[in-house]
């Protein structure tokens, strides 16, 4: 199968290296969000000067430097999907990141958690085709482990309600039957999100460091769809608060970098 073909080179015919170049005062840390009302929010305040830009095929990506209390961080917005989102932390790693900081909304697969402000992976199902590039077949692959003590203090701290458990990482967002829904709920899922599992892996692969979680956002997991706050208008609120918690988080991990 074609999946099964992983070469473990580290040489491609394209190197991310050889069109990203490493950026002299890129921080170690980076906070990205998929949702651009949030990560717009976020600049308002949090601020941020452009240092740099990656680009896909139809926009221009900016990278920002903000410091925030005192330690400088980077901010992106992240691209949505598996092979959009890996090419960024690969760009994101050659300009000098050592760390990723991602979150984004999710769908959840177990209506009775759906009251759950946060929801943080353990492993990812492997439900596209980006990771198969960067580690061996397999259907699944364990995420955060490093991470998840520390965050889930914080979230204490906080007073926030949250889950951990297993992600389906999907690709194809209107190919989320039921029998396919169903089937991920017997796997252990809770939760579905588009690009988990191939960051990931592009962190193993390159020797780098990332941690990712989720805000809810819609329910997958009853007879009908409830799209809750998909909208970028809906939930300033929660969303701003995962914000403030991935900059919290970001800014506990920093000192590990040197930053």
């Amino acid at each position: 199968m074609i999946l099964e073909e992983f070469d473990s080179s580290i040489s491609a015919v394209i190197d991310p290296c050889d069109i990203r170049k490493e950026l002299p005062d890129m921080p170690k840390v980076v906070v990205s969000c998929f949702e651009r009302g949030t990560f717009g929010r976020m600049l308002d305040v949090y601020g941020g000067t452009i240092m740099d830009e990656c680009s896909v095929a139809n926009m221009a990506i900016p990278v920002y430097k903000t410091v925030y209390k005192g330690t400088p961080l980077a901010l992106v917005l992240m691209d949505c999907g598996a092979s959009c989102c890996a090419a960024l932390c690969e760009d994101l790693y050659c300009m000098g990141a050592q760390m990723l900081v991602l979150f984004g909304s999710c769908g959840v697969l177990d209506s009775t958690l759906s009251d759950c402000a946060v929801m943080i992976p353990d492993a990812a199902v492997r439900d596209e085709g980006t990771s198969y590039h960067y580690l061996p077949s397999s259907d699944e692959i364990k995420v955060n482990e490093r991470h998840i003590p520390a965050f889930t203090r914080l979230l204490d701290d906080a007073s926030v309600k949250y889950a951990v458990g297993k992600v389906w990482t999907t690709d194809a967002v209107y190919r989320e039957t039921r029998a396919k829904v169903q089937k991920r709920r017997e796997q252990g899922c809770i939760c579905v999100d588009m690009e988990c599992s191939a960051a990931a892996a592009v962190a193993r692969f390159r020797n780098k460091d990332i941690f990712h979680f989720f805000f809810v956002a819609d329910v997958l997991g009853q007879d009908s769809w409830d799209p809750g706050c998909i909208s970028n208008s809906a939930n300033f609120s929660g969303k701003d608060k995962a914000a403030w918690l991935a900059m919290e988080f970001a800014l506990s991990v920093s000192r590990n970098y040197g930053n």
